[in-house]
């Protein structure tokens, strides 16, 4: 039984991977995780699978005029979604949703560009993907995130989450092969409530683990060959 709330997000990664690494998934699994949170937590599940991980970053696309209001997401160069309703009753132009959709595409591939260092991305077609977040609260990102690996062909697609709203879970389900949760409080306001430290992940941070999986996963390969 999981007891919450969760030290930080590697005790959570951690508690994860277990649960994970019960189920047995085979060699050719790959871990995608959201940054920032879900990259800690990513990383402890592609440490334990001794697997690599990679990010998938999702952008919000927010109302021209009301910014903080997302009228929609993106994910990669191939996947949005856009919020009908919300685009509708606010009457927003098809001009000022292009431009928008086109300036949070520039800024997801400079993020991937900056946490990659440059690399390419990892190939996901006929993997068993790993996507990984530190929680799951509307699962309106994780939606989409879902989406993008689905376009690309993986043989198996996992979400997998330390915690998340019981409402979320049940939306994703639908979106992924397995959905797997280690909790689903009954009252659930937000992610970081269900952790004692919940600080900032930054870009330094994300950079740091992704290179730190790349070479655990190098000598992992070289050790078992």
């Amino acid at each position: 039984m999981i007891k919450l709330p969760f030290a930080d997000r590697i005790e959570a990664g951690k508690l994860l991977a277990a649960e994970l690494a019960a189920r047995k998934l085979g060699t050719n699994v790959i871990v995608l995780a959201l940054p920032r949170g879900g990259v800690p937590v990513g990383f402890e599940v592609a440490k334990a699978l001794h697997a690599p991980l990679d990010v998938v970053v999702v952008r919000k696309i927010g109302v021209p005029w009301q910014p903080e209001l997302a009228m929609g997401a993106i994910a990669g160069n191939s996947v949005q979604v856009l919020s009908q309703d919300i685009i509708r009753s606010l009457r927003i132009p098809q001009r000022e949703i292009d431009a928008a959709v086109a300036k949070e595409r520039l800024e997801v591939e400079r993020r991937e560009k900056l946490y990659r260092s440059g690399r390419a991305a990892l190939k996901l077609h006929g993997q068993t993907v790993l996507l990984v977040d530190d929680g799951l609260a509307t699962g309106s990102t994780m939606l989409v995130a879902a989406r993008y690996v689905r376009a690309l062909k993986p043989a198996r697609t996992i979400i997998a989450v330390p915690v998340g709203a019981f409402e979320a879970c049940e939306l994703l389900k639908k979106e992924a092969d397995e959905l797997v949760c280690l909790a689903t409080p009954r009252y659930f306001m937000a992610v970081g409530e269900w952790f004692e430290d919940f600080r900032q992940v930054d870009d330094a941070e994300v950079q740091r683990l992704l290179e730190e999986n790349r070479s655990e996963v190098t000598a992992h390969t070289a050790l078992v060959r």
